[in-house]
């Protein structure tokens, strides 16, 4: 019996140190950590109530997230705007593109006088003033020695002017059958001259040399030889 009662009693005690330690326990890590609690005194004496929680931070919260929301928004929209997409119009057929180079074009632009460059590309500065126009020089008239000079000198660079014309007119011939021995007709207005090769008509006219379709005849007096064509039948006439 007595042996049973020490058993009970330990058990008891031990219960005890337990329910201590759990209160010491729970103490210290939940009581004494709650702000304005005082060490020593009752959990639900000393300790003020927290205050009641104002309806603004929870009203504030959607309020952040309205803003955060738009400003995402416009940085989208920033971003858009220096962004934009380029589409072409027209679409372009690739087919009718002729990809022959064209050495014709590629000639003609090569042959275009560039002329002088008025700017160097490769230095900075102002650009040249353009040239002004050259004053045109005062017209002197000329004088009458010095036009008759000048008229002098083209003569004199065209050379002796050509002879006159010889009057005859060639329009026949006749031919002996022993020597062959040939004679020309001659037209001078009315008057018809016959001359063989070596004769001198109207005293000036030298027949050289008797043709089929011409004759050459020599001007004695300025030293000129002609040669006259045969006259048609109906201008002899």
């Amino acid at each position: 019996m007595k042996l049973g009662a020490e058993k009970e009693k330990k058990k008891v005690v031990f219960l005890a140190m337990l329910t201590v330690a759990a209160a010491y326990l729970l103490y210290t890590n939940v009581f004494s950590s709650a702000p304005g609690s005082v060490p020593g005194s009752s959990p639900g004496a000393g300790t003020p109530r927290p205050a009641t929680p104002d309806a603004r931070p929870s009203a504030a919260a959607p309020a952040s997230a309205t803003a955060n929301s738009g400003r995402t928004a416009a940085s989208r929209r920033t971003s858009q705007e220096f962004r934009p997409v380029w589409k072409r119009k027209t679409a372009v057929d690739t087919s009718t593109i002729d990809p022959k180079l064209r050495l014709d074009l590629l000639a003609k632009v090569q042959s275009v006088d560039l002329g002088q460059a008025e700017r160097n590309l490769f230095q900075f500065g102002a650009a040249a003033a353009p040239a002004l126009p050259k004053e045109p020089r005062p017209i002197i008239p000329k004088t009458p020695e010095q036009i008759k000079r000048e008229q002098e000198a083209a003569i004199a660079a065209q050379g002796p002017p050509p002879p006159p014309p010889i009057p005859l007119k060639y329009y026949g011939y006749t031919a002996q059958r022993v020597d062959g021995h040939k004679r020309a007709f001659f037209l001078d207005g009315d008057d018809i001259f016959v001359a063989a090769e070596g004769d001198v008509v109207k005293r000036r006219y030298k027949v050289v040399r008797i043709g089929i379709n011409s004759v050459v005849v020599e001007d004695t007096q300025l030293n000129s030889t002609q040669t006259l064509p045969l006259l048609a039948e109906e201008s002899a006439g």
